[in-house]
């Protein structure tokens, strides 16, 4: 899969003004219920940071369309659990890989909207969490808030570590370091919060009865 999406990179080169769809098609995908898990957009995203930090996209306009990609992904696939959850189980995916939905269940029922913001970041979670969302019927303004808030973190720190290559390529220079510096805290930043809150949750133990 990989090998078919490296021409549309050089697509993207020669075709800077359409960049911006081929983006968001990418982070829709990426994030879209079972297609996220078959299609790895994230190199889209990485060589379209590249392009970025070559001087060739322009990163606000990138990261405004990588963001409504990723926003609408999630979107689409709470939508379906939550007025489709009867599809689930005839999906011939989840009858092979019926632990990815148990995983993202249980990742859900633990953490809640903040597990919708933190399973963006996750392999297999980011297609499946907010699928879940929608089976278990979160409620919208809920789901929706974390979506918005995580695709705004998510979209620059995907993009970051190819706008530092890129412009490592262009310049050079110690400030290349900047990018990927900050992609790395964000997810480190996201990771420790999540610990933090099954540590806690731990300690306090089951709530009494």
């Amino acid at each position: 899969m990989t090998d078919l999406l490296l021409p549309l990179l050089d697509w993207i080169r020669a075709h800077p003004d359409q960049a911006g769809w081929v983006v968001f098609a990418m982070a829709l995908a990426e994030s879209l219920a079972i297609v996220g898990v078959l299609i790895p957009g994230v190199v889209i995203l990485i060589g379209a940071g590249t392009l970025i930090g070559a001087g060739v996209l322009n990163f606000w306009t990138m990261c405004a369309w990588a963001v409504a990609g990723a926003v609408v992904g999630d979107g689409l696939s709470y939508w379906l659990g939550h007025h489709f959850d009867y599809l689930t189980a005839r999906f011939r995916w989840f009858r092979l890989h019926p632990d990815h939905l148990e995983k993202g269940e249980r990742f859900f029922r633990k953490y809640g909207a903040l597990g919708v913001a933190a399973g963006r970041f996750f392999g297999p979670l980011r297609a499946i969490v907010p699928l879940i969302a929608g089976l278990l019927h979160m409620p919208p303004h809920k789901f929706y808030l974390a979506n918005v808030l995580s695709a705004l973190v998510w979209a620059p720190a995907y993009l970051a570590p190819g706008m530092a290559l890129g412009e490592a390529a262009h310049q050079g220079g110690l400030q290349v370091l900047l990018w990927p510096a900050a992609g790395l805290t964000i997810f480190v930043t996201g990771w420790l919060v999540v610990v933090g809150i099954r540590k806690r949750r731990r300690r306090s133990g089951p709530p009494p009865d």
